[in-house]
């Protein structure tokens, strides 16, 4: 599917669901995917691209953003600690808040920089073991420490359980963002963005349905 369709079918759902006005940030999610791919999705102009891992970005964005100039990158992967000083640097936002630890780190390394990249909160809303993501009843608790230290927490992201159905998570992550009056909603992927943008999402990230298979 090509990014034209992805963006025709996102204006579809909007209308569908009522949100005609609504603004929906269609995040390419470009991990491991070769250059000649992203050139491609560059050179139709889109500027909003998402990586999972540091390292890998590292490596590929810099040189992108000296030939296209001012791109938009999202880290919507897992964020070491080790790592946040570099992903502070490259990334314009981070998806994956989930911990105390955390949010240390980048308050110290804010205070360092002079400045903070905006951040969403992570839920891990089926509370997987094996999966990142803060519980939902602790979201509250992440959030105050955050707010404590000044850090610029501009909404919330999950990954729905691949054996349930996706829409009763989205459901669950837009009314904990309402109840903390959370703006963004970053949810929905390439098989289920049309049903997370009926049930509130600003923020949605696709890889595949727009780059093709991974290699």
């Amino acid at each position: 599917m090509s990014l034209e369709k992805i963006l025709s079918k996102v204006e579809t759902a909007k209308k569908d669901s009522g949100r005609q006005n609504d603004k929906i940030n269609v995040i390419a999610v470009s991990k491991v995917q070769p250059i000649a791919r992203i050139k491609k999705v560059l050179n139709e102009g889109h500027r909003l691209f998402g990586e999972n891992r540091v390292q890998e970005s590292l490596e590929k964005w810099p040189k992108l953003i000296d030939e296209y100039g001012k791109i938009e990158l999202h880290l919507v992967g897992s964020l070491q600690t080790n790592k946040v000083k570099d992903a502070m640097n490259l990334f314009d936002v981070i998806h994956s808040i989930d911990r105390e630890k955390l949010i240390v780190k980048i308050a110290n390394e804010a205070q360092n920089l002079g400045f903070c990249p905006d951040l969403f909160i992570q839920v891990n809303t089926g509370n997987e073991t094996q999966k990142a993501g803060v519980k939902k009843e602790e979201v509250t608790k992440l959030l105050e420490l955050a707010k404590l230290h000044s850090l610029p927490i501009i909404g919330l992201m999950c990954l729905p359980p691949i054996n349930e159905l996706p829409s009763d998570h989205f459901k669950i992550l837009n009314r904990i963002a309402k109840e903390h009056n959370l703006q963004r909603v970053s949810m929905g992927m390439s098989n289920d963005f049309e049903d997370a943008i009926k049930f509130g999402a600003t923020d949605i990230r696709i890889g595949s349905a727009i780059f093709g298979p991974r290699e």
